[in-house]
């Protein structure tokens, strides 16, 4: 278990297992809303697999002449159609998944309507996500970037799709689950969220609350 009771997290797309997992691990969770954008990272991109292995989808953003963006402030962008492709590519992905019938109403309107604004699109996203399991984590926004709660976790950078910059997390032991392609990559641990859900279902909390050593 971890030391303290409180972690504080960057926004993320369509959470990792990892990500998740502290959810269900803290009793309280601070989400960062005042940083400044970070590239190539969980903030606006996902993993899932495929028929030919990991795919990273990743949600545009619009650039702005400056560097420094808050993340409360980054528009998505809709300069190409990302939103039909990464529904094309979950649908190829889960559509033979136990639970992908049931939780997919729930996930295709992040696909089908606009969002002004990536943190809120995240937001819903994770709502969405927690309601569909039935599960409320007690959720908090920063109020500013530099002051960082007493006695809390600082995992904000620690989760991270670049391997070489994730901080080791020995409170995170992936749980093997029985995937769509198991038989043909084994268990491939730390996708989204939704690799979890369509594979596992309500059965979601047991695994995540299994990973919290």
């Amino acid at each position: 278990m971890p030391s303290s009771k409180t972690v504080l997290l960057s926004t993320a797309c369509f959470p990792s297992a990892q990500y998740f997992s502290k959810l269900v691990q803290f009793e309280n969770i601070y989400l960062e809303q005042c940083e400044n954008f970070i590239k190539q990272t969980y903030r606006n991109r996902y993993e899932i697999l495929g028929a030919n292995g990991i795919i990273s989808l990743v949600v545009p953003v619009v650039k702005g002449r400056g560097r420094k963006i808050k993340i409360r402030d980054l528009r998505i962008s809709y300069d190409t159609e990302w939103q039909r492709n990464h529904w094309r590519t979950i649908f190829s992905a889960y559509n033979s998944s136990p639970f992908f019938e049931y939780y997919k109403d729930d996930i295709y309107p992040f696909f089908e309507k606009p969002w002004n604004f990536l943190f809120d699109f995240n937001q819903e996203i994770l709502e969405t996500l927690c309601e569909a399991l039935e599960f409320t984590p007690n959720l908090h926004l920063t109020e500013n970037f530099e002051q960082v709660p007493d006695n809390t976790t600082n995992l904000r950078d620690a989760i991270s799709p670049k391997k070489h910059k994730s901080e080791p997390d020995p409170q995170f032991v992936p749980q093997p689950y029985t995937q769509v392609f198991s038989e043909k990559f084994g268990f491939v641990p730390n996708l989204s969220i939704l690799d979890l859900l369509f594979n596992e279902g309500p059965n979601c909390l047991n695994i995540l609350d299994a990973q919290d050593q």
